[in-house]
């Protein structure tokens, strides 16, 4: 797999077996989404490869921290970090759910938090409530979930409040802002890929 663009544009990045990774177009599709990123943090939950933080690694982001527990992902993303030559990256060997709650503990927090749990587990519905509740996310901080078009995920969950909808293929991304007062929508942004 290839890094889109950025200052990493074209350099191949290894991929363990066995994982399903983010389809380049959708990968465009977030960071088309989120415009400049230049000097935010930025949190990949269920990281895999870690495709997604090193192209936000490749477009400026201060701070990249990837969480991965399985062996074989892990050592394809320290791969990929000594590939890249990257010093401001850091790899969480933990599940999602006990790295969102040592963050908390250590009063960190993210601009951009990226995830990508396995389909169809309630992985995305339950790591977004663990998001709201462990306040890990910056005030008007956003959380992008790439999950199964058949995963329903709420409007609104706690202070995440979703603001836009896109669908490529069976995937489905619904980013998430974090609101610093509670309201409804005015709209339901959908769109259709």
């Amino acid at each position: 797999m290839r890094i889109i663009t950025g200052v990493y544009k074209g350099r191949n990045i290894l991929m363990p077996k066995g994982i399903r990774p983010t389809q380049n177009k959708v990968r465009k599709a977030v960071f088309d989404i989120m415009g400049d990123i230049e000097g935010l943090s930025f949190l990949e939950l269920f990281a895999g490869s870690g495709a997604v933080g090193f192209e936000a690694a490749s477009r400026g982001v201060s701070e990249l921290v990837l969480v991965e527990h399985n062996a074989a992902c892990r050592q394809a993303i320290t791969s990929n970090i000594e590939l890249l030559k990257l010093s401001r990256c850091t790899l969480i060997p933990m599940e999602a759910e006990g790295a969102i709650e040592a963050l908390r503990r250590k009063s960190v927090r993210f601009d951009i938090v990226f995830l990508d749990p396995p389909y169809r587990q309630n992985l995305a519905k339950k790591t977004l409530q663990m998001l709201d509740a462990h306040d890990i996310v910056t005030p008007n901080g956003f959380v992008i979930v790439q999950h199964s078009k058949k995963d329903d995920l709420p409007g609104i969950e706690g202070g995440l409040v979703l603001f836009k909808q896109a669908s490529y293929g069976d995937t489905r991304l619904s980013l998430y802002r974090k609101e610093t007062t509670r309201h409804v929508p005015k709209s339901d942004l959908r769109g259709d890929v």
